[in-house]
């Protein structure tokens, strides 16, 4: 085959799903055929915000799980035939964040789906240093193609200290919010959620929450007095104006603040008030390849079924209207949407594997 289909983003608001030649891959380097690849807001930001990381013409997804089709010249560790994820992620290696571990840091960072051609496509050139291979997890591709946000998630929750015993609270089950409900309930914690969508507080349940709250009917504040429950951690995952204040508001002396969603603007800071209560405000961006994709793909593994985060498997031709425009009005389908390059039509995933 030297031709495949690829939803390319040539301008905001003009993304074409078109013929392009199939790519090669280089020293170093790994050629993926694509089994499914997550939509997230950052592509819909791209798509329909402006752009702020992608280099177009390119074409976007850095959520992809695949199988090895071709390896380059110098790959020893990965063979043809490989089920694996990649992180996305292209650090340098050289620089002081990657001698110190932290890639995600690096200086010259780019990524897979934004800077390089990415896995909205039937094929994808990766560095082979950012390739998993996952074939011994028996994990389907569908659920492969959760291990990137999922490793986000894992990377906030490392960043943020949580320890077995401790009390998080998570504002916003989103994309991202599930992901880190999850993996903070992993640590042992005991996990508090709250969003407006009910449904979204019956997944974060399932999900390992031990308690919700419906924002908008009692203020987080007084929702955790009522419970007494002191958080030592608060995931504002939202990225709104109130989520933020509601979290400010609740956070006691001492408290582990983690901002994950991106705030719109530039919100008024009370700096002295932080001070004075000692908050530590912890940042996280992307992931550690080496550190929170292997447990992202372990996360995975651990639970019988992803159907109730991916439920639906979209074709190609559905990226814009089925995944792109439902992230930027805020009424996504499903928690997280999967492209599948080869279907033709809709289809549901296959999450089916024993749980670890």
């Amino acid at each position: 085959m030297s031709t495949m289909r690829a939803a390319v983003l040539h301008e905001v608001h003009d993304l074409q799903v078109e013929n392009v030649p199939v790519p090669e891959p280089g020293p170093g380097e790994v050629l993926v055929r694509v089994g499914v690849c997550g939509v997230c807001g950052s592509d819909a930001t791209e798509f329909g915000r402006g752009l702020v990381l992608a280099q177009p013409p390119v074409t976007l997804g850095h959520e992809f799980a695949g199988i090895i089709e071709q390896v380059g010249e110098g790959v020893t560790d990965l063979a043809v035939g490989a089920t694996v994820v990649c992180g996305a992620g292209v650090s340098c290696g050289e620089c002081k964040m990657c001698r110190a571990g932290r890639t995600n840091l690096c200086t010259s960072y780019t990524t897979i789906g934004f800077h390089h051609d990415g896995g909205l496509a039937g094929y994808v050139v990766c560095p082979a240093a950012i390739v998993w291979d996952t074939t011994a997890s028996g994990l389907t591709l569908d659920t492969l193609g959760l291990a990137q946000p999922m490793a986000i998630a894992v990377h906030a929750v490392r960043r943020s200290g949580l320890q077995p015993g401790q009390d998080a609270v998570v504002v916003g089950v989103g994309g991202i919010g599930a992901f880190i409900t999850y993996a903070a309930a992993a640590t042992g914690a005991r996990v508090l959620v709250t969003d407006l969508n009910a449904q979204r507080l019956e997944l974060a349940r399932a999900l390992g929450a031990e308690e919700t709250v419906q924002a908008g009917t009692q203020s987080l504040h007084d929702s955790l007095a009522e419970r007494s429950i002191v958080p030592d951690v608060f995931f504002e995952v939202s990225g709104s104006a109130p989520g933020l204040a509601a979290v400010l508001e609740a956070a006691s002396p001492g408290a582990t603040i983690v901002p994950v969603g991106i705030q719109r603007g530039e919100p008024p800071l009370p700096l002295g008030s932080w001070t004075l209560r000692e908050y530590t405000i912890v940042g996280t961006v992307a992931h550690v390849y080496r550190d929170d994709i292997p447990e992202a793909v372990r996360l995975l593994a651990a639970r019988a079924d992803w159907s109730d985060v991916a439920a639906e498997v979209l074709p190609l031709d559905e990226v814009v209207d089925g995944a792109l425009q439902p992230l930027l009005s805020g009424a996504p389908g499903q928690v997280k949407t999967l492209i599948d390059p080869w279907i033709e039509t809709r289809r549901p995933a296959n999450h089916a594997h024993t749980p670890a």
